[in-house]
């Protein structure tokens, strides 16, 4: 500790035999702190620490490395061999086999409507009533002068042979004979014209009762009884044939050369396809195309072509959408792998190989469609190839792997796809 003094009593000399004051007294230095027990087993956990590190350099040095781990373990086996079906998929719509619009054929009142809305009707089956009474008397004015013309051209027959028979006596002149023989010519002509004519009354007397054309599917009335409608101008109803039923579908440039190349190659194309509607997993019905269009539409680049379904219960509509596909050919030999082991490699398709030595090799593939899990392999694998099926995410191109060795399944019936979900109903009550 140091004392202070006043600045004068600094300055000042001391005198001879004065007496020298006693020095002031010192306070005790404080202790040093004391550790806490952790603190002190940490330092001593750092002391050991780099008097190991220090000891593994000088004695170890380079040779102290940790020992590589082991190559991974992938599941290997060889492709599946089977024979497939492959197909082309297409999307359209239902549509009539035909379709009529009803229109009277003849005007008038209309009396009578002999059908309910939205009935099967058979072709023939009697659809709507037109007054017929004016076209009755018609008929009859028509058929009395056919009988008129019937009693003309029997007179000028008979004169034509009476005046005959007199001219070798010279009773009467050649110019008269041939006057009388022109005259039962006309009779005859007059008569065709007035049996044409009672042929037409006949006709609209008919056409005042309208019958179904076709079968099939009747719409509803547009009119009501009482109307008047006008000969083929007033819409009575619509009528459509849906046994069998059109399915119209557009097909892409590609696949239409690819058919014309099998058959110019003399393979006779396939015609049978399989459909499945929007609420169906399975392809359930069964029909044959029966036309293709001659053109291809160049805007879109395809070309229309039409299959035809039998519908005998009438469940199909006109206007329904509908999931189609048609074979690419018959049964031939594929090589199947599991799908999950195909990977994508920028734009290409691969699947890891493994050589007899455990190094791994990418193979680029040319893939066909999914049957079930499995994936048809069109190019690029052989029959003995090892691939890789289960530990993919282990096994990189050019390094080494332990194998464990498995075969592939062969897939079950193909799945039924997802059906769409029905609609929920848009409201509820209580049943009481």
């Amino acid at each position: 500790m140091y004392h202070s003094f006043p600045k004068d009593e600094q300055s000042r000399p001391q005198a001879a035999g004065s007496p020298v004051p006693p020095p002031a007294p010192v306070e005790p230095a404080a202790p040093p702190p004391r550790l806490s027990p952790r603190t002190k087993g940490g330092l001593v956990a750092l002391l050991v620490g780099v008097a190991a590190i220090g000891t593994a350099q000088l004695v170890g040095g380079d040779d102290a490395k940790a020992d590589a781990p082991p190559p991974p373990t992938v599941t290997v086996a060889q492709p599946l061999a089977q024979q497939v079906v492959e197909y082309d998929d297409y999307t359209g719509r239902f549509e009539a086999s035909e379709a009529v619009e009803i229109r009277p054929r003849v005007s008038g009142q209309l009396v009578g409507i002999h059908f309910r809305d939205g009935e099967v009707v058979r072709q023939g089956q009697l659809l709507f009533t037109i007054d017929s009474r004016p076209y009755a008397a018609a008929l009859a004015e028509a058929r009395a002068r056919l009988a008129a013309a019937q009693s003309a051209l029997a007179l000028a027959r008979s004169e034509h042979a009476r005046a005959a028979s007199l001219i070798d006596d010279e009773a009467v002149s050649r110019e008269e004979v041939e006057s009388l023989e022109a005259a039962a010519r006309t009779a005859a002509a007059q008569l065709a014209a007035a049996q044409a004519v009672v042929r037409q009354r006949e006709l609209d007397v008919e056409f005042t009762r309208v019958r179904a054309p076709i079968t099939g599917r009747i719409s509803d009335r547009r009119i009501d009884r009482g109307n008047l409608v006008a000969a083929n101008e007033t819409v009575l109803t619509s009528l459509l044939a849906l046994d069998p039923i059109h399915f119209t579908f557009d097909g892409s440039e590609a696949l239409f050369l690819r058919s014309q190349r099998e058959r110019q190659n003399g393979a006779a194309p396939a015609t049978e396809v399989q459909i499945r509607l929007q609420d169906e997993g399975d392809y359930a019905w069964r029909g044959r195309i029966d036309f293709t269009d001659n053109a291809i539409d160049p805007g879109a680049g395809t070309i229309r072509a039409r299959a035809i379904v039998a519908n005998p219960e009438y469940f199909l509509a006109p206007g329904m959408f509908g999931n189609m596909r048609l074979a690419n050919g018959g049964p031939r030999d594929a090589l199947l792998v599991p799908d999950a082991a195909v990977q994508t490699d920028q734009a290409r398709k691969i699947v890891l190989a493994v050589a007899p030595d455990g190094t791994v090799a990418a193979r680029p593939v040319e893939i066909g469609a999914r049957i079930g899990t499995l994936r048809v392999i069109r190019s690029g694998l052989r029959p003995t190839d090892r691939i890789v099926v289960e530990g993919v995410q282990y096994a990189q191109p050019g390094s080494r792997v332990n194998v464990r060795a498995t075969r592939i399944a062969p897939p079950a019936a193909a799945p039924a796809q997802a059906a769409a979900r029905a609609p929920a109903a848009a409201q509820a009550t209580i049943a009481s």
